[in-house]
Parts: C-alpha cells; structure tokens; sequence
C-alpha cells in the first residue's frame, strides 16, 4: 500500500484501533490480562500466516485446539464483536466529516442532473421523469439477519458518539463524557448474548423492520427529499413539488408465507395493525413538535373558515388531529391485544386524507401568507414522510407457492364433484377459471369445510379482501410457470370479496420458468378479461436466488436479461405498462451486488422509471441503518433508475449475444456437471461446510428447507449459499463461470470478452462481481476444513474444486490483465484485506468446534454456543450472510 493510500484510511484505521482497545480493556477487566494476552497472540498469530509463516499457522492452531471450554465462548465472541465493530467503523467512514475521495464519491443525482442537462435533455424532461420515478424498495427478513435488535441499537449508539468526536468544537469534558459513553457501550455489548435464545417468529421480524423505520429512514425521507429539492433548484432553478417522492417502501416481513407454516392470516393481520401502530405513533410525535412550532395567528381564508376564525388557527388544526390520532393508537392497540372494539373511524385517521388534507392547508396557508420558510421545516417534512409511507407506514405484499393455490381449487373441485383441477392440462384449467371469473354466482359453497391447509389460504385472501388497498402491496406467486398460476389467485380473491384489483404477481424462478416467462405473460395478456383487469400495468418478478442455485451465477444471469428483454418486448406489444420486480439478495450468489450498477446493468427499456427490488436482511442495515447511510443509498437508488431511463445502456451486439450464449450454455454445464453429476457432491457439501449445524441457529422465523425430507434441490437458496461462505470457497458465487470464460478465451476470443467487458454494462458488472467472490474466497481455509471434516474418499472432489476456483481467478486476471484482483476498486480490496486476519481464527475455531460436535453425542452448551458463535462471526467478516 503506498504513503498516500494509507493516509487516506488514517482516520479509519484510528477509529478500528480505538474500538478494538476499548474492546480489549473491557475483556481484561471481564476475564483478567491472560485471556486478553492469548486472544492479541492469536491475533497476531493469524497475520502472520496470512503472510504465509507456516510455523506461526502451526502455534496459532495449537493454541485453538488447546483452548478450555470454558474460554471458547469468551474467544469466539472476542473475535466476532471485533468484527462486528470494524464494521462499523468501515460503515461510519463512508459518512463520516474525514471520509476520502476513494471512498466518498460525489453525489450520483447531482452528477447525474449535470450529465444529462448537458445533453439533449431539458428541465422539464428531468422534472417529468422525477415525477414518474416509481422506486419501491421492499424489505425481506430473508437472509435473516444475525445480530439481534438489542446489538444493533447498541451499534448505532457507538456511531452517535463517533460522530460526536469528529466535532473539533469539543471541550475536554465533553470529550471525556463522549469516550466515557463509548466505553459503557463497548462494555454492554460485550455483555449481552449475541446468539438469540429463541428463534424470532415472524412479528418479531416485522418489529425489527419497523425499528429501521423508525430509527433511520423516517428521518433519512425528509432529508434525502430536500437534498434532492436543492440539487433541482441549483440546476434547473426548481424546486421538487411537495408531493413527489420517488422512493416507497414495502415489505414481505409478516407477508411471506412461502415455504414458512409460521406465517398465517392472523400473523399478517397483526403484522398490518403494527404497521399501521407505528405510523401513527410516529405522526402523533411530529405533531406534537408542530402545535408548539405553530403558533402564527395570519392564516388563508380556507383556513380561517375551517376553524371559524380561530385566534390560533394551526394549532386547532394539529390539536384535533393530535385527539384522532391518540384515539388511533388506543383503538389499534386493542387490536392487537385481540379485541375488536368498535369504532368511528370519522374519530381516527383511518385514510391518507385524514392526514394529508388538514396538514396540506397549513402548508398551503402558511405560503399564502408569505410564511414559506416555516412552511417548509418540520411541516414539509411531514408531508414528505406521508407521500412516502403513508398512515400504513409499508404496504405489506403477500406471497406464496403457486402449488398451494392449485391444492385450493382442486380440493375444492373434487368436492363440487367436478373432477380434479390438478390432473387437467393447462388449458383446461385457464377455461374453468375464466369461466369462473367472469361469471356472477359464488363458486365456493357455505356449507365446504376445507382442510387445513387450505383453509388457511382462503383466510389470507380474505384477510387482503378486507384490507384497504394502500395497505398491500402485490400478491408474489413464487414457482409461478403458467397463466393459470395467476388466474387462480385471481379466483381465490374474488371469491373471498376483494373489491380492489390487487397487482398478482408471477415470481420465475429457475432457468426454465425464466426462459418461460415471456410465453406466460404473453398467454395472459392475449386474454381480454386479464388485460382489462392489469388496467394497463403488469408486475413480473424475477428471482435471482433460486435461478443461480438451479443454473449456477454465469447462466441465471443471462437467463435473468434474456427474460427482461423478452417480457419489455411482449408488453410493448400488448401496449401495458411493465414494472419488474427484482428478488436479489445480498450476496453475489443471490443476484447482489452494489445496486448503483446492477440497474444501469439491466436490458434497456426495462427498467423505464419503475423498479421494486427486495432489500434482504443484514443488508437492510448495511443501507438504510443510519440516516446518513440511508440518504447515501436513496440518492444511488434514485439516479440510477433516473439514469437507466433517460440514458438507457446500449443494446448488446449481435456478437455479444453469440459469446454470452455460449458462455451461459458451457457455464450451466459445468455447473450441474459438479452439483448434480458429481455423485460425492451431496455427502462433500454435508462434511465440509456447517450446513446441517445452520439448523440449529436461531436466526429467521423461515425453516432452511421447503421440504425436510428433500436433498439440494429442497434446500433454500440462503442457506446454501451462507453455508459455502462459512468455509470460505464461496462455491455457488462462481462455480462455473471460471470455466466458461476459460472456454471463450480458449477459443481465442479474449478481445471480444475486453470489448464487452469495456462497452456492454451487464458483463462488465458481471465480471466485477465474480472478482470479488474470488476475492473472498479462501482455498487453504476450505482445504483445512476438508482435511478436518471430510473422510478420506470424498477428498478428491474438494482438490477439484479449489482447482476450478484457481483456474477461474487466472482466467479473470489473464481477462483483465491485472496482477491482483479488484486492483481497479482498492477500497472493496482494502475492505476485504483488513478483515482477513480476524476471520481465520474463526474459521479454524469453527472447524475444530465441528470436529467435536459431530464425534459427540451431546456436545456441552459451551461448545454449541462457541460454534454459533463462530458462525455469527465469520458472517459479519464476510458482510453477509447468504
């Protein structure tokens, strides 16, 4: 590293110092100087055998091994929280007053609004597509994060007094009290379990996206609007319009039932009363704070006519609406607790207007009267807040396996005597629900007392027919395949009394539901009743996780563009407006990956001013857990879908097409040639990594597995991918990509991957993400694993794995012509560098810690405790979980 690049992470490197001594004195006074002495020895044990110093590798492992039982939790937490704090000194930095130039890039929409008012594009072209911009970031508890709440609190309390301490303004007291306040943190966190005793239920992860809410964003929204409102009048000499905001939340935490018996209607129905709780929690605050803000007498006509001419007209407002809202929250609490008191919803805030309209005549009086500047604090802000929230605070989608809907309308045919709805073709069953659909009687008979299972669906659609429409987002049809998947959820809801059409929603999933996917929509929007239905707009979602699982990184990718392009054609033609639905995880083998780059990655014309993209667990906090953070991700959000529409990538050349395919078509091969044809795969995968030891942390609400009893193919994409990033082969994030681009190069086509990876977004961001998996990745790790773990026969394919993982990192670099890898990003290559050292003594811990539970019968709870830890550990240094 050179002088300079070091000075430049001096202030970073300084705060990672100051926390991990901080950490270091709170563990001397807890467990004595010893304990202390073995961890720093471990510690720098480790860095010397990232150096490659076999014999310091040799003492640090006999050090690991030899430990008692009764240091192994102490140990493992020691590593992880220090972890867990160069996290966040890391995620300070990017905001922090000392934040450099490789890391703080410049503002993207003020980069933007420059780029594209030097084209042909004027202000009232950049004022539409703001005003059009439908960004709908939707919150997912999967992959489930693991730090608990009660940390993350504590977490972001450690980052208050950073920011603190950057002020130069600080007298020595308040120095002190600031270090003092930072130490008791340190200290609280050392001291609480990071391991939850109970895995969460599915209300206690909706709680835990409210908390984000409440603690970040609803402070991040207002902020990042007037940014974006002074950037606009610095250009354009406009300001945003109160009304405009481009960026809304939903959430699937509470609504997804997919493969997870823990979320049921009455689960939903308190999840939606929570979030209606919270809103209305949080407005009665603001309110509060405005009936002592407002207390100017000068008021429009309409205002003095709604409060009768009123001596203190804006605060008669706010004090009426302080009353309805208190009254809301005392009504939904009683919901919550179970009762169903009866109401006058004239007495509560119980639609947008209720809210909206009382608070846009102060706003509008306020202007009238030439009080602009109080107009726009807190009252704007308010405003602002509704335009993205709502009194609803996240529309809640719904989502669930197309089989389940099927299972409803077969068993119920069967008994209607009409014969079995999953034994007929497909276009039988799209000729029965049309039918049923279109015709005026009720299908389903009063007197039908389904099965459980069944009965549970039907509770859910009429738990959505009874809700508001603002209140719910999509109903997601996961395994979707066939128009009739989204006729019987069409079915299911009118026969349950939904009197709002509610966007249904097909998820195409595997590489051959995604090569399916444009037939599908077709066959639906060809039928007339459907496409009146749409009004005009149709919702697609795309899943990232379960394609690369079934196809590998390389080939779910292409399938992933090939399907966009394809469904932009179709309702192009059908003259529908499409909205595509990114289901992408955090990590790279889930479709992750820096979101700037994956939007202006995707096929021009498909993303046109609209996009919805799940946001999955940890990495929610990671965005949006700090206010600054927040707006930081928001502006990225915003210009890239602003920038994908108004200058859209160029469309792939003809040769392009022929290379990706051949690629995409070598790269499945190879992948399935390991995961489905190696015989050993199954067995190696079990032994070498802690997939099975997953089960037993306490992290989602979600079992690991669609089905227990099922191999691979049953298991959920999260835990697959979480366990290859324990022993750190990353193998689903690269497994054959490597060996298909060593195919192109073999057939002498490197020029034509250099002028792809230069000029065409979707394979340059492609190979950017396969560099930083190959970054992560750690071969001798996984090989001590395999010698630790894996009896003796099934070595052989571990040896043919870290050698595929070799060739594919020369192939990148030969690519590239780079002698290291993420040379063009040093900071993600710092990033990484800097945690190395503190993951392995985990590793190497965690493997003997698997040794053991797996030879004992009933390992001791020091040892289990050790071991999740571990887990929890190596996650935080890799920056995700799965």
């Amino acid at each position: 590293m050179t002088t300079e690049t070091a000075d430049m992470y001096a202030s970073l490197r300084s705060n990672v110092g100051n926390l991990g001594q901080i950490l270091g004195e709170t563990m001397q006074s807890h467990l004595g100087p010893a304990f202390l002495e073995k961890v720093e020895q471990i510690r720098i044990l480790a860095k010397q055998s990232r150096q490659g110093d076999e014999a310091a590798r040799e003492q640090m492992l006999a050090l690991l091994t030899s430990l008692p039982d009764e240091e192994l939790v102490p140990f493992a937490k020691a590593f992880n929280q220090f972890l867990n704090l160069a996290n966040l000194a890391e995620q300070f930095h990017t905001i922090s007053r000392n934040c450099d130039e490789l890391v703080c890039v410049p503002d993207p929409v003020e980069q933007l609004l420059g780029r594209v008012l030097n084209t042909n594009f004027d202000k009232d072209d950049v004022l539409h597509c703001l005003s059009e911009l439908n960004i709908d970031l939707v919150l997912t508890a999967h992959p489930t994060e693991i730090s608990r709440r009660t940390l993350i609190q504590k977490y972001s309390s450690v980052v208050d007094c950073l920011t603190e301490q950057e002020n130069p303004q600080l007298t020595d007291r308040e120095r002190k009290q600031s270090n003092l306040r930072l130490r008791q943190l340190i200290a609280q966190i050392w001291h609480t379990n990071e391991i939850r005793h109970e895995r969460p239920t599915p209300v206690d992860e909706a709680r835990w996206g409210l908390s984000t809410i409440e603690s970040s964003l609803w402070h991040a929204i207002p902020d990042f609007l007037r940014q974006l409102s002074d950037q606009l009048e610095q250009r354009i000499g406009e300001q945003l319009p109160i009304d405009i905001c481009p960026v809304k939340f939903s959430s699937w935490m509470g609504g997804d039932r997919d493969g997870n018996p823990f979320v049921t209607a009455k689960v939903t129905e308190e999840v939606l009363l929570r979030n209606r709780h919270a809103a209305a929690r949080l407005y009665l605050k603001d309110v509060v704070t405005l009936i002592s803000d407002l207390s100017m007498e000068q008021a429009n006509d309409e205002l003095l006519a709604a409060t009768n001419n009123s001596m203190e007209p804006y605060r008669d407002v706010l004090r009426e609406l302080r009353c309805k809202l208190r009254a809301t929250i005392d009504y939904l609490n009683e919901r919550i607790d179970g009762h169903h008191p009866d109401a006058d919803t004239s007495e509560l805030i119980w639609q947008f207007d209720d809210l909206h309209k009382p608070l846009l005549m102060l706003y509008t009086s306020l202007c009238d009267c030439g009080m602009r500047l109080i107009a726009n604090g807190l009252l704007l802000d308010m405003l602002r807040r509704l335009s993205c929230f709502g009194i609803h605070m996240l529309r809640l989608d719904i989502r669930q396996d197309a089989e389940r809907h099927s299972d409803v309308v077969a068993e119920l045919t069967r008994y209607l005597g009409m014969g079995d709805y999953n034994h007929w073709d497909e276009s039988e069953k799209q000729a029965f629900l049309l039918r049923e659909l279109t015709g005026k009687r009720p299908l389903i008979p009063a007197t039908w007392q389904p099965s459980e299972e069944v009965a549970e669906v039907l509770a859910t659609c009429k738990l959505v027919a009874k809700q508001p429409a603002n209140a719910l987002g999509s109903y997601v049809i996961s395994m979707a395949s066939n128009p009739s998947d989204v006729l019987a959820v069409l079915l299911l809801l009118k026969e349950s009394g939904c009197q709002h059409p509610m966007r249904v929603v097909p998820l195409f999933e595997t590489l051959d539901d995604l090569t399916g996917a444009a037939d599908c929509i077709t066959a639906l929007l060809d039928i007339d009743w459907y496409r009146g239905y749409t009004k005009g707009m149709q919702e697609v979602m795309i899943g990232y996780s379960d394609s690369a699982k079934d196809a590998g990184v390389m080939a779910a990718a292409w399938a992933q563009y090939r399907a966009q392009e394809q469904l932009v054609e179709v309702c192009k033609k059908a003259d529908v407006k499409l909205m595509l639905f990114h289901g992408r995880g955090g990590s790279i083998g889930r479709g992750g990956g820096p979101a700037h780059k994956a939007i202006l990655s995707q096929p021009p014309g498909s993303v046109d001013g609209r996009i919805r993209v799940t946001e999955q667990g940890e990495m929610i906090r990671f965005k949006f857990g700090l206010p600054k953070l927040a707006v930081q991700s928001l502006a990225l959000y915003t210009s890239a879908v602003m920038e994908a529409t108004l200058l859209p990538p160029p469309e792939p050349k003809a040769h392009w097409r022929e290379c990706i395919e051949r690629i995409a078509a070598e790269s499945v091969d190879a992948y399935r040639g390991i995961v489905r044809g190696e015989k050993d795969f199954v067995p190696y995968f079990r032994s070498a990594t802690p997939e099975v030891e997953l089960g037993k942390l306490p992290l989602g609400s979600r079992p690991a597995k669609r089905r227990i009893d099922g191999g691979i193919e049953s298991l959920r994409a999260i835990p697959w991918i979480f366990a290859w990033s324990q022993n750190r082969l990353m193998l689903p994030a690269w497994l054959g990509a490597g060996e298909a681009l060593q195919a192109a190069m073999g057939r002498g086509e490197k020029q034509l991957l250099q002028e792809m990876q230069s000029q065409w977004p979707f394979f340059e961001t492609r190979l950017s993400m396969l560099e930083m998996v190959y970054m992560k990745a750690e071969p001798n790790l996984a090989k001590y694993y395999e010698r630790s773990l894996v009896e003796e026969s099934l070595r052989p394919l571990g040896k043919k794995l870290r050698d595929r993982l070799r060739q594919g990192i020369e192939t990148v670099l030969s690519l590239t012509e780079s002698d290291e890898l993420m040379s063009h990003t040093p900071w993600n290559q710092e990033s990484v560098k800097l945690r190395n050292p503190y993951i392995d003594p985990l590793n190497f811990l965690q493997t003997e810690l698997l040794a053991r539970t797996r030879k004992e019968e009933s390992p001791s709870d020091n040892v289990q405790l050790a071991l999740m830890l571990t887990i929890a550990g190596v996650a935080a240094g890799m920056r995700n979980t799965g």
